[in-house]
């Protein structure tokens, strides 16, 4: 049985920790993140995420547990789980939602998610040919990234590699966009993205640098081939030319003229769907 500690001050020591959890330097020293809304509570708890604090707006703390009980079952909060009820006032000092739901969620990292600065070295790639593998490089919008990882599990990705300079796949931003899909999506860090799409290509894969070359291949129906991998860049600049060159192949989505590009998810996402399509 869990049991509810009240809280109506402020300067609670607890709520001010949680609150900095919007700052990544505190989600990295304390090794958990926070997220807000009855629907990502309960994919953590489908996902079997090690919930450490479950905060509930006072007006609507029964409301919500209800809730959770009726769709999961009367033990779908651990008894190690906090559950703390704040006060409406405690409560939107610290909901990120301009209209919250009533629920701030803590959860630790998740085991899905790894910062490996040696993927090259450390894994191989060539064990299944198969597995599907979007990179992505200096993509720096969370919301952009939380749209690309709801889409990579939406169609069945099994692999998003990202550059270390991407979003922090912990931003609330990225957690509120990606709607539940980051909790059970592989995703992997890494130090060198140039090295890593090395390491692909000794596999047998072919790494194609989404981009406008003069050689670039039209993506159409034979453009990709299984196995293929395909890197995406950053929202503004693209692909570095470093990265275009590891690659040495490019793909690029024709478009009409009244457009000069797409948005990084949105091309993250017709790409994906190409992909998907040679499983079938």
């Amino acid at each position: 049985m869990n049991f509810y500690e009240v809280i109506s001050s402020k300067q609670n020591r607890t709520v001010i920790e949680i609150g900095k959890l919007l700052e990544k330097k505190y989600r990295d020293e304390m090794g958990v993140f926070r997220f807000d809304g009855v629907k990502l509570l309960e994919e953590a708890i489908k996902n079997r995420l090690v919930l450490t604090h479950v905060l509930l707006q006072q007006s609507r703390a029964e409301e919500i547990l209800d809730l959770i009980r009726s769709r999961l079952g009367a033990g779908a909060i651990a008894d190690t789980t906090r559950i703390l009820v704040l006060s409406d006032d405690v409560f939107g000092k610290i909901s990120e939602e301009k209209a919250p739901q009533g629920v701030i969620t803590v959860a630790k990292y998740i085991d899905k998610i790894e910062k490996n600065a040696t993927i090259y070295n450390s894994y191989n790639f060539s064990v299944d040919i198969g597995e599907q593998i979007l990179l992505l490089e200096s993509v720096r919008d969370p919301s952009n990234l939380g749209a690309m990882i709801r889409t990579a599990a939406a169609f069945g990705t099994d692999r998003l590699i990202l550059s270390a300079d991407c979003a922090d796949v912990y931003n609330p931003r990225t957690v509120r966009a990606a709607m539940g899909t980051l909790f059970n999506q592989r995703i992997d860090y890494v130090e060198s993205l140039t090295q890593t799409i090395g390491a692909l290509k000794r596999s047998g894969r072919r790494v194609l640098a989404a981009t406008l070359n003069a050689d670039a291949m039209r993506l159409d129906g034979n453009a990709l081939q299984i196995g293929d991998c395909v890197v995406i860049g950053n929202e503004g600049h693209g692909l570095s030319q470093a990265c275009i060159d590891a690659c040495g192949q490019s793909v690029f989505i024709p478009m009409s003229e009244r457009a000069e590009s797409l948005n990084a998810a949105v091309a993250a996402s017709i790409l994906i769907w190409e992909l998907s399509k040679l499983r079938t």
